[in-house]
């Protein structure tokens, strides 16, 4: 191939979005030229999920999709990559003959040997590489960021220990495995020096880093290193199992000022009944003692949570007790799934498997209480000055931003009036008006420091 371009469609969460930009950074080191455009890119590569059916079924549509760019010209591949590789790859090779290579979790940094294999002088049969079940690259492994500039993710440890019943995720990335401290600090000192001012750290368990390498260090202790990077204004932490939610971690919290006061915590239910099902090891009145701790240390802390409905043997009461905790705790966010039955999952061998319609109801009473809820609570941030990140524009041309309460793609957003605010830069501003998701904002008068590092009083 002459050109040699690739073209990189990545689904799922941040950890697969960077082990896209891993990827991409990878084959540019190879001599490819990424291409934005799957209409001239002569490598087509779809970075899968497969965590729940709606996922599977998208990564599908859009190997499909990208099939029929391969199919417009001679000589172009296709390679599928992540965790549908990784947990369907050996199957998927009669089904989907358009597919040049299934590349598992554990072997994508191969990428380029995998091309070269298949643009040898005997072109390879379609094949699966699915091996190891990940692979944690270190700092040295080139990235290239395809968020914007400002804001990246940083993975810090991969796979999982729990056993949760609902979920596939140790069976597809294996079991958890910490990246060294002195490596993590290394790939942000790299990214702040590519503009980087948000670092969001990310993994399976992200409460878990830590416990597993031979030096005695946990959570906490990364952030006080993190944070001592030059450069950065904002850590943000996603998806704290709550049995790690340790009291250091919280002082960490509360004592640094870059660290933003948000606490992405999954929970799944409230009933014990149902915690016991998913095999999450707390009871609600255990987790309304954790809750009450982290607010008592960090009394500003934004709250994200996830919820599961329908559940194997959920019942009304089940899911009315569910109800009854969102409304007693109040949440600033919170996302509802519907369960979905996955094969090889405890929970998809259980009896008294949940009808959909009932999934569904639920689903929308449980999003319409925390609908409220959330209208309430961000009604309590008009009048208040804040430092704001500018994001740019939107597709409708609204300028836009976030505060340190919300994280990027998951959370609403600010839309702001008055002067103009650069991509990545930190300014303050008033929050005029709110609704049930988004908050609109005027640019505060300029003076001072207003990076919210050493402003406690603009601090969310």
């Amino acid at each position: 191939m002459a050109s040699r371009k690739v073209h990189l469609s990545s689904l799922g969460c941040p950890k697969n979005q960077v082990d896209a930009e891993v990827m991409l950074g990878k084959l540019v080191t190879e001599g490819y030229e990424v291409t934005l455009d799957p209409a001239e890119a002569d490598v087509l590569v779809v970075n899968t999920c497969s965590f729940i059916q709606p996922a599977k079924e998208e990564s599908i549509d859009t190997i499909l999709e990208m099939a029929q760019f391969k199919g417009r010209g001679d000589g172009k591949r296709l390679l599928v990559t992540g965790c549908l590789a990784e947990r369907y790859g050996k199957q998927l090779l009669a089904e989907m003959p358009e597919v040049d290579a299934f590349v598992g979790t554990g072997d994508f940094l191969r990428l380029a040997d995998v091309l070269a294999e298949l643009g040898g002088p005997r072109r390879a049969a379609p094949t699966a590489y699915v091996g190891a079940q990940h692979v944690l690259p270190d700092s040295g492994v080139p990235r290239i960021l395809t968020e914007p500039s400002y804001s990246a993710y940083v993975k810090v440890s991969e796979g999982c220990n729990h056993r949760c019943a609902f979920c596939i995720i140790p069976k597809i990335r294996g079991p958890h495995e910490s990246r060294p401290v002195d490596d993590v600090v290394a790939e942000i000192v790299s990214l702040t020096a590519q503009g980087v001012r948000e670092v969001n750290l990310i993994a399976q368990d992200l409460t878990a880093y830590g416990r597993d390498l031979g030096e005695p260090t946990t959570l906490a202790a990364l952030l006080r290193r993190v944070v001592a990077v030059d450069g950065i204004d904002w850590v943000r932490l996603l998806y704290c199992y709550p049995n790690h939610v340790s009291g250091e971690l919280l002082e960490t919290i509360a004592e640094e000022p870059r660290i933003c006061p948000y606490i992405d915590m999954p929970l799944q239910h409230a009933s014990d009944r149902m915690l016991r099902a998913m095999r999450r090891e707390r009871s609600g009145d255990a987790l309304r003692r954790l809750i009450e701790r982290v607010r008592a240390r960090i009394p500003n802390v934004t709250l994200r949570t996830s919820f599961i409905v329908g559940f194997p043997g959920e019942t009304d009461k089940d899911f009315d007790e569910l109800c009854g905790f969102a409304r007693e705790i109040e949440f600033d966010r919170v996302g509802v799934f519907r369960y979905s039955r996955e094969e090889n999952t405890e929970a998809g061998d259980m009896a008294e498997q949940v009808d959909e319609a009932v999934k569904q109801d639920r689903w929308h009473r449980l999003m319409r209480l925390q609908r409220e809820i959330s209208r309430r609570k961000n009604q309590r941030w008009v009048g208040r000055v804040v430092p704001l990140l500018g994001c740019g524009e939107d597709d409708d041309g609204r300028r836009y931003g976030r505060t340190a309460a919300q994280a990027p793609e998951i959370d609403g957003v600010v839309y702001f009036q008055g002067a103009p605010l650069e991509p990545g830069e930190l300014a303050p501003v008033r929050i005029v008006s709110a609704d049930a998701y988004d908050l609109v904002a005027r640019r505060a008068a300029s003076g001072g420091d207003h990076s919210g590092v050493d402003t406690p009083e603009i601090r969310p």
